[in-house]
């Protein structure tokens, strides 16, 4: 295409961003509020049937699934030391997560370098379309079994998997189609 010399048409945006940021109605405060009310559920024994006998494993991860419908998934997960989950995101979909006993290290990725959080029994995380980050317990020795409630919108269908690379950059590793949370 030349240029014709002719003023440039430009496309307006709102001011304002959309409330829908991925393919989904749900929004972060949504998925934020349902690990909230799943949590507490857990807590209260709603979901004791589906509890391993003698509680989760020790040696590895352990996960189920609490709710599933084609717009949102929710998960149980427990954790274990010496397990992540790999630097990762959650391909199309948002997720929130919500940490019920124990506690959990985040390694996010900014786009320059790794950010760390640690987020303890009672908080919370949301993650957007984009959000690559890796999960793990924080403590080598917990004195509890660390749980967390996770939630996706829409349910999780591949996740990609990342490195860092010695020019401080990502670098896809692979990626993979699932439906089960966080990767094994």
């Amino acid at each position: 295409m030349s240029y014709s010399g002719a003023a440039p048409s430009f496309v307006t945006f709102p001011a304002t961003a959309p409330a829908v940021s991925a393919p989904t109605r749900l929004r972060l405060p949504d998925l934020l509020h349902v690990t909230d009310r799943y949590a507490d559920q857990v807590l209260c024994g709603r979901f004791d049937d589906v509890l391993p006998a003698g509680g989760a494993p020790t040696d590895d991860r352990w996960f189920t699934r609490l709710h599933a419908d084609d717009e949102l998934d929710v998960w149980l997960i427990s954790w274990v030391p010496g397990h992540t989950t790999e630097l990762h995101d959650h391909g199309g979909s948002l997720g929130a997560l919500t940490v019920l006993s124990g506690a959990l290290h985040e390694y996010r990725w900014d786009g320059e370098r790794l950010h760390h959080r640690r987020l303890d029994a009672g908080d919370q995380a949301a993650f957007p379309l984009g959000w690559v980050h890796d999960v793990a317990i924080a403590d080598a020795e917990p004195a509890l079994e660390t749980l967390s409630v996770h939630a996706y919108s829409p349910p999780l269908t591949a996740m990609s998997y990342y490195e860092v690379t010695q020019r401080n950059t990502l670098r896809r590793t692979r990626t993979e189609l699932t439906d089960e949370p966080e990767g094994r």
